[in-house]
């Protein structure tokens, strides 16, 4: 590589770095405990699990548990309810202010067996919340969404041009050196290359799964003017259903028109995911794959017919996808602590960037006086000639 090439790819690398480090760091630091968030939840008692109980069949009338969410919060309008393939024995009540409110007020969870309360989930509170807003969009919104989804592709950029630059870097170096009988500096950069480039492909994973994460609004603004759009064209203009609805025959209309599938979650009337005269559900498929792939069934809230049913767009997939695989979560505890150890050698990583460059940036005196110590290998004979 010429001289040139090597000058401006350094450019790349030190300016792309330095722009988005203290953000990423950010990122990595909130990022570490979100990758246990189930486990955490369940360990602080936020989420519970059903009680035991022997053969129970899931009888209890889902139209009932919904009526029971209601009258908890007469106010407020159910949104969807959910379903986890982990725990097939709970449902789970999302309400809001009205069935298009864009943040929740209650998160109920039932026993699919019973049809009992089993708990509340504590919205908008707590340390993990706090965390996964600072991660999500700094508190700011969609802005800061997207500026977080900026400093990602920042972290590409500094990733691409490091990897060019360590080839030429490492010529006159074996792989994995880390020179301890050099300068500070010279130890701080050996160990940020070799962590760098041992973890440069998973960094890289992470960083663009973040990147498309960072999209989901715009991804599924995209999906509902245009695809959602289509599948409702022919009901505009009808007056949306004046009388209760049954949840529960919208769900049996969706297993019949989606077999083999399981249930993700199924919008209300009126939500954004569904339209003012539809039930939308998303059922997923069974294999590993599938189980992170959505398929939309529309149900006329009036009949119970399905209407329309179709697969997501290539767009929407490659964000179902990214998902799960930016936190490590589908494969199990044992993955998280994979993603977890990575973690913390990326934040390494970023660390080890930052001492670097402001080591660079102190005066050439200091550094003369560093290289002086080094060479000598005696600092008090080195301090003596200072006061003399």
């Amino acid at each position: 590589m010429s001289p040139r090439a090597v000058r401006a790819w350094s450019f790349v690398h030190k300016w792309t770095s330095l722009i988005a480090t203290v953000f990423l760091l950010m990122l990595c630091i909130t990022g570490l405990p979100l990758i246990f968030y189930h486990e955490i939840d369940h360990w602080r008692g936020a989420s519970v699990e059903p009680p035991e109980l022997d053969r129970a069949p899931r009888n209890a009338s889902l139209d009932a548990i919904v009526a029971d969410a209601r009258a908890r919060r007469p106010g407020d309008a159910v949104q969807y309810v959910a379903a986890d393939p982990d725990e097939p024995d709970v449902w789970y009540v999302g309400l809001g202010d009205t069935v298009d409110a864009p943040e929740l007020t209650a998160y109920y969870t039932y026993d699919a067996r019973t049809g009992e309360l089993l708990g509340e989930y504590p919205l908008n509170e707590g340390l993990m919340y706090v965390l996964y807003r600072l991660h999500y969009d700094m508190y700011a919104g969609l802005p800061g969404t997207l500026f977080l989804g900026l400093m990602g592709l920042m972290l590409v950029a500094s990733l691409v041009s490091g990897v060019v630059l360590y080839g030429p870097f490492m010529t006159k170096l074996p792989f994995g050196t880390v020179r301890r009988d050099r300068s500070s500096r010279a130890h701080w950069l050996d160990l940020h290359n070799l962590l760098g480039i041992a973890t440069v492909v998973w960094v890289l994973v992470v960083g663009a799964t973040g990147v498309v994460n960072t999209l989901a609004i715009p991804i599924f603004g995209q999906w509902q003017a245009t695809e959602l759009a289509a599948m409702t064209a022919g009901f505009e203009g009808e007056p949306p259903p004046a009388d209760e609805v049954s949840v529960e025959r919208a769900l049996a209309a969706a297993y019949e028109a989606a077999p083999g599938t399981t249930l993700s979650f199924i919008a209300f009337p009126g939500n954004e995911y569904a339209s003012p005269h539809h039930f939308a559900a998303f059922m997923q498929g069974a294999t590993p794959l599938e189980s992170r792939l959505l398929e939309p069934v529309l149900i006329d809230a009036r009949t119970n017919e399905v209407t329309a049913k179709g697969t997501m767009p290539w767009y929407v997939t490659a964000l179902l996808l990214s998902q799960p695989l930016h936190f490590g979560d589908y494969g199990g505890l044992w993955l998280k602590i994979v993603w977890a150890v990575l973690d913390v050698i990326a934040i390494v990583v970023l660390a080890s960037g930052l001492v670097l460059w402001v080591g660079k940036r102190q005066p050439a005196s200091g550094r003369a006086k560093r290289a002086a110590l080094d060479a000598s290998g005696d600092a008090r004979a080195l301090a003596f000639r200072e006061r003399s």
